[in-house]
């Protein structure tokens, strides 16, 4: 979980976190992540079982704590699995105990990965209150049947509808992802989603090409013949799109697949 850096003075190190929170109400067809739905856990109800695996999380904060030592801690990063689905009290225990282990520093970058459906203005409001400062929102497309292909749950409306929540919340920095290459996504249709991202007020774009994991349900669809994937050349020609489109809109390239304007880098990923 944790990430350290150790400078080459005597300097603390610097220990960056990744949280992740495995939980989600339907698995993506696409996604080969660690998570687990209701009706796999097969047991408690979400909240019981969140409450046992956060404390499993500062068990391992504790741990990495007698490990490392005394340590900066520039960034923490919540992600998933859908992160959103969490009690946001649940969330902050986990910060507050990053902060009585170590140094958090001023400036700290605390990112939350949101689900647009499952967000609430009240998650949004504790989080910010706990000290998160940042959000990363699954947008994917702004295409229902696009959706519908990746098994993304959310309604695109619910999108723009999340990020004002954020932004009236006081979230510095806002990002959505975006999937291009998916069976069935026309280039009208990723035009009409990269459009949608950079009408949103938002400082971040992440957009990344769709890849067939071995052992998820799109693999299988794809041997199956059930679904097409686009050609090398189409999925180039939606990059090209997309990255022309951002820096257009003053959006700039920075790392991988990620854009963002100035100062809205994600400092946990660089």
């Amino acid at each position: 979980m944790p990430r350290v850096e150790r400078s080459r003075s005597n300097v603390s190190p610097r220990l960056s976190f990744y949280v992740h929170i495995p939980y989600c109400v339907k698995r993506c067809g696409y996604c080969d992540f660690n998570t687990y739905t209701p009706a796999e856990l097969q047991g408690p109800d979400l909240a019981a079982v969140s409450a046992n695996y956060i404390d499993a999380v500062i068990q391992e904060i504790e741990m990495a704590s007698s490990s490392v030592g005394n340590a900066e801690v520039p960034t923490i990063f919540f992600g998933g699995g859908t992160p959103s689905l969490m009690p946001s009290a649940d969330l902050a225990r986990v910060i507050s105990a990053i902060r009585e282990k170590f140094e958090l520093a001023n400036d700290a970058e605390i990112t939350i990965e949101v689900n647009p459906d499952s967000v609430s203005e009240q998650f949004l409001a504790h989080m910010r209150e706990a000290g998160a400062n940042r959000i990363s929102m699954g947008m994917q497309s702004a295409a229902p049947h696009v959706l519908e292909t990746l098994d993304r749950t959310h309604k695109p409306v619910n999108v723009a509808r999340a990020v004002e929540q954020a932004r009236k919340n006081g979230y510095e920095h806002v990002s959505v992802d975006l999937i291009y290459g998916t069976p069935g996504e026309s280039f009208a249709d990723w035009k009409t989603s990269v459009e949608s991202a950079l009408a949103l007020p938002i400082d971040h774009i992440s957009a990344y090409a769709l890849i067939v994991e071995r052992g998820t349900k799109l693999a299988a669809q794809v041997a199956r013949g059930e679904l097409v994937m686009p050609s090398d050349d189409e999925t180039a020609e939606k990059y090209l799109y997309a990255d022309e489109s951002f820096e257009a809109a003053g959006f700039t390239w920075y790392e991988l697949s990620n854009w963002s304007k100035p100062g809205g880098e994600c400092r946990h990923n660089i």
